[in-house]
């Protein structure tokens, strides 16, 4: 069966990854997108998604590429509108909307995949088969980028639910939880807020394990030049390293996997097969991680970020 797929808002992350991964995907069609400022030639366009709900009964699944402030009203109408919803990193605001979403979607018998792109990266899923029956003795995270390169003009992020730069910090974090074996808790934080912002521009987050060992991530969108995407899991058995984002795998030292860009094909292929099966797939750790950051974090106010 092929799903006919609206997209709703064609941003950045809409242009540049969405569309050429359903366009590669037999599975899906794109049938409408839903902006109020951009239109896409050959498509079906529509200002809001009521209007495309009203108009198009043929469109099955939606995909949700707004600002996470806005998610879930979009997806609750979708899913009482009976439509299987694809949420973008983060799925939502907060960890208790999500959560209701997914109850929500399961009353109305559809799909909800709340995704995490970064999880789909080459390297994640053989550290995460490594580290299975390791004895980990500590993780350091260092997710560091620039966010002019990466968000340019985007000042939802700045503002509360925006995340800031949790925004790519939470891609770190849904790595860290699907690959080590048992869950992690915040134990404290530190906060980095610019003078005229709402949200951070950097953090420092401690963890500990429920097994006892100490993660730590450090977070920041000053950075300039080559970008820093890694996370170093030392163990009994030897230090295992993901960069690139998780598509570079080395132990100790040595590369065993090194791989390109497919993340987004592996969302769009994960959400076929969880049509086909009639099932959800909503995990909310890595948002719970980021809330309980917050929860436990000291504000420090450092100087006005200027974009």
């Amino acid at each position: 069966m092929v799903h006919r797929i609206a997209i709703v808002g064609l941003g950045k992350i809409a242009r540049d990854q969405h569309l050429p991964s359903i366009a590669k995907n037999p599975d899906f069609e794109l049938a409408a997108i839903v902006s109020r400022n951009a239109e896409l030639e050959g498509v079906d366009h529509f200002t809001t998604l009521d209007e495309m709900l009203a108009a198009r009964p043929d469109i099955d699944t939606v995909a949700l590429c707004t600002p996470p402030q806005v998610r879930r009203q979009y997806a609750e109408a979708a899913i009482r509108a009976g439509r299987h919803v694809l949420l973008e990193k983060p799925p939502g605001a907060t960890v208790a909307e999500v959560d209701w979403l997914k109850q929500l979607a399961a009353e109305h018998s559809v799909t909800l995949f709340a995704t995490w792109h970064s999880r789909y990266a080459q390297g994640v899923e053989p550290a995460r088969n490594w580290l299975a029956d390791k004895a980990i003795q500590s993780v350091e995270i260092v997710w560091r980028e620039d966010v002019r390169r990466w968000h340019p003009g985007q000042d939802w992020i700045w503002t509360p639910g925006g995340m800031g730069v949790f925004d790519p910090g939470i891609n770190a974090l849904s790595i860290l939880t699907h690959i080590l074996p048992a869950p992690v808790l915040v134990t404290g934080a530190t906060l980095d807020v610019p003078e005229n912002r709402q949200t951070p521009i950097a953090a420092k987050i401690d963890f500990v394990s429920v097994t006892g060992h100490k993660v730590t991530a450090d977070f920041d969108w000053r950075q300039e030049g080559p970008q820093t995407w890694n996370i170093t899991v030392r163990t009994d058995a030897g230090l295992l390293e993901l960069s690139s984002g998780g598509d570079v795998v080395r132990l100790d030292g040595e590369t065993i996997v090194s791989g390109d860009d497919t993340e987004y094909d592996g969302i769009y292929t994960r959400f076929a097969q969880l049509l086909v099966d009639g099932k959800s797939d909503v995990d909310i750790s890595p948002l719970q991680l980021v809330a309980d950051a917050y929860m436990l974090g000291e504000v420090c106010k450092v100087e006005a970020f200027i974009e």
